[in-house]
């Protein structure tokens, strides 16, 4: 199998490639959401340079011996579910809904997404229609690399491999900053 090594200095370019992209689509989350493992570098990094505040969820499926962490406060926010203090349920407020882009390494198969687009719902309204409206609009999607023969789609990306043409094994520097 091929293995494709990045270096710190790949990366800072794919952070600042993908920073551009944000802002040049006039779309401003209100944070960033880091998926550890992979995600965290790139998703601190963004947050640094876009000024704009990160939090992190554990939605690792590959690597990690925990499972992934269901959120609800994101799904809320996401969603724009919003508890009124004089209310015993919460109300749907679209205008309340948060903009949130959340930040991997790679979108390797897209179980890592789909995870999260059957999750979030799953605490927060399940059988509600308008979670359709909510990805890839107010909640978005950015990797460093994105594998096209995934079976999720991503809303920014630096760079593309196709591992259905190409098998092969993705190195960014924080995998291996020891050797």
């Amino acid at each position: 199998m091929k293995k494709i090594y990045y270096s710190w200095s790949d990366v800072n370019g794919a952070v600042l490639e993908i920073a551009r992209t944000i802002s040049n689509s006039g779309w401003r989350p209100d944070y960033i959401v880091g998926l550890a493992r992979g995600g965290l570098t790139p998703a601190v990094m963004l947050s640094q340079y876009l000024e704009i505040p990160m939090h992190s969820l554990q939605a690792s499926l590959r690597d990690s011996k925990l499972a992934p962490e269901s959120n609800l406060w994101m799904a809320e926010d996401a969603f724009g579910y919003v508890v009124s203090p004089n209310q015993h349920q919460g109300t749907v407020d679209i205008f309340s809904r948060k903009d949130i882009l959340i930040v991997d390494d790679i979108n390797d198969t897209g179980a890592t997404i789909n995870w999260i687009k059957k999750d979030w719902p799953a605490g927060c309204l399940p059988n509600d229609s308008q979670w359709d409206s909510v990805w890839h609009n107010n909640v978005r999607f950015a990797v460093l690399t994105n594998n096209l023969a995934s079976q999720a789609d991503v809303d920014y990306s630096a760079w593309e491999v196709n591992k259905a043409e190409e098998d092969c094994w993705l190195v960014y520097p924080w995998e291996t900053f020891w050797r």
